[in-house]
């Protein structure tokens, strides 16, 4: 019954069909063009994560991410790892004042802040996504050190050299330009301090002239809500030319001894992540097709079913072929020295 009150985020439950046809359009699948889902991000995006997010709650928790993940390990353990990775790489210290970009509802936030006993502010430009992370905070005793701010991170409202570190958790790949969302990020951290993040990206295996390839990278991003899905090398040019040093960077998806993709595979089946599982979707789709006839679910929720059911397809083709992955990490650091690249 959540799922079914909460479908739709803020949008009027007579208004989903109508932006589940918008949406819909702005994609390959249905003629839309690369350049006009970069032109209209926002309204995209937004209109995704409205439409989705409580069918990522329901299926992922609170945390909507993949994670590198070792034999015997859950896939909650695996995903609060990924979180503690990302907090040790970055070096936090209690107290310090981090950035979240592109924070969902909160999940890797509230983790993150208790891990490291760090103040988290999370960037989300999606109003249902802050309400929902707002009252998860409120919930565990969190909201007086981890808050939200709708922002664009393509436009941070904040003041230059503010925090601490900065990370993005499958977030940054909405941006419509890479290296402007990277210069923001710089802007706003500290001379000397860290940004960390896992992107969303095709590999050097992805060819653009190949059918199926063009349909699996098509697939992604109309299920994920993306303008386009960079490769790894375009990640780390703007990350140089936005003036970041690059610590490190690797593909963690390619030595994860369980494929990351394992979770929405049709062959395989789990109790423990069972509402990810071909069978659990299955459920979920039939169950959502009886809330809607019956009225309790807005018109239009099986149609979102069914583009997030092409998305797992994709994404685990993607895995399979090894031309994409969600898990392309990188540590960077703005110089001591801050120099505007843009001036030399």
């Amino acid at each position: 019954m959540d799922l079914a009150s909460n479908l739709g985020g803020k949008i009027e439950k007579t208004e989903v069909l109508s932006a589940v046809d918008k949406y819909e359009k702005y994609h390959v699948c249905y003629g839309g063009e690369e350049e006009e889902r970069k032109a209209n991000y926002t309204d995209m995006v937004n209109k995704y994560y409205d439409l989705v997010t409580s069918f990522y709650e329901f299926g992922w928790g609170e945390s909507f991410h993949f994670a590198h993940r070792w034999n015997g390990e859950s896939l909650r353990e695996s995903i609060k790892r990924h979180e503690h990775f990302l907090a040790l790489q970055l070096r936090l210290q209690p107290g310090q004042k981090v950035l979240d970009v592109g924070c969902g509802i909160g999940g890797p936030l509230r983790e993150i802040s208790r891990f490291s006993s760090t103040s988290i502010l999370g960037l989300n430009n999606n109003e249902y996504q802050i309400t929902r992370g707002k009252e998860l905070n409120r919930i565990v005793g969190l909201d007086k050190t981890c808050n939200f701010i709708k922002a664009d991170f393509m436009k941070i409202p904040i003041a230059d050299n503010t925090f601490d570190a900065v990370y993005a958790i499958e977030a940054t790949c909405h941006a419509p330009d890479a290296y402007g969302c990277y210069k923001e990020i710089f802007r706003v951290l500290k001379p000397g301090q860290y940004f960390a993040a896992y992107e969303w990206c095709m590999t050097d295996n992805f060819d653009p002239q190949n059918p199926e390839h063009q349909k699996i990278k098509a697939q992604i991003e109309i299920g994920d809500g993306l303008p386009d899905i960079r490769l790894t090398t375009k990640c780390l040019e703007a990350l140089k030319q936005a003036g970041f040093e690059v610590i490190s960077e690797k593909d963690l998806a390619a030595d994860s001894p369980v494929p990351w993709y394992l979770p929405l595979d049709k062959s395989h089946f789990s109790l423990s992540s069972f509402r990810l599982t071909a069978v659990g979707r299955l459920f979920t789709k039939n169950m959502v097709k009886v809330l809607e006839y019956v009225g309790l679910a807005p018109k239009g929720s099986l149609r979102v079913q069914d583009f997030l059911e092409k998305a797992a397809e994709g994404l685990v083709e993607g895995g399979k072929k090894e031309i994409f992955t969600p898990m392309y990490f990188f540590l960077a650091r703005k110089p001591v020295s801050d120099t505007d690249p843009d001036s030399n």
